[in-house]
């Protein structure tokens, strides 16, 4: 499984960052089968209609591609809007990626 993170907006909301990647096969066995059951959390879960309250100037935006056997799943979510499955999927591939730098 291969999950890629993209970032857009926020403060310099013209400037989109560039996507970074996290292959699955390169972790742990145990930190893989936590990536799939996270993954298929935030498929599952869908996002809130509305935006929730606190809504902010510099919002981020998240673009979460998942590949896997041959197949490619987008997930998207943006500051204030997004469950809370996406939203748990999205601060461990952030973990990851920044433990991986």
């Amino acid at each position: 499984m291969k999950v890629t993170l993209q970032q857009h907006g926020g403060i310099a909301a013209g400037i989109t960052r560039r996507p970074q990647t996290l292959d699955g096969d390169r972790l742990p066995p145990d930190e893989a089968r936590e990536l799939e059951q996270l993954v298929a959390a935030a498929a599952e879960s869908p996002q809130p209609e509305q935006p929730q309250p606190v809504r902010a100037r510099d919002a981020m935006s998240y673009t979460i591609t998942v590949e896997h056997s041959g197949a490619i799943r987008t997930l998207k979510g943006s500051d204030g809007r997004m469950s809370e499955a996406f939203t748990a999927l999205l601060e461990w591939v952030e973990a990851r990626l920044a433990r991986s730098r």
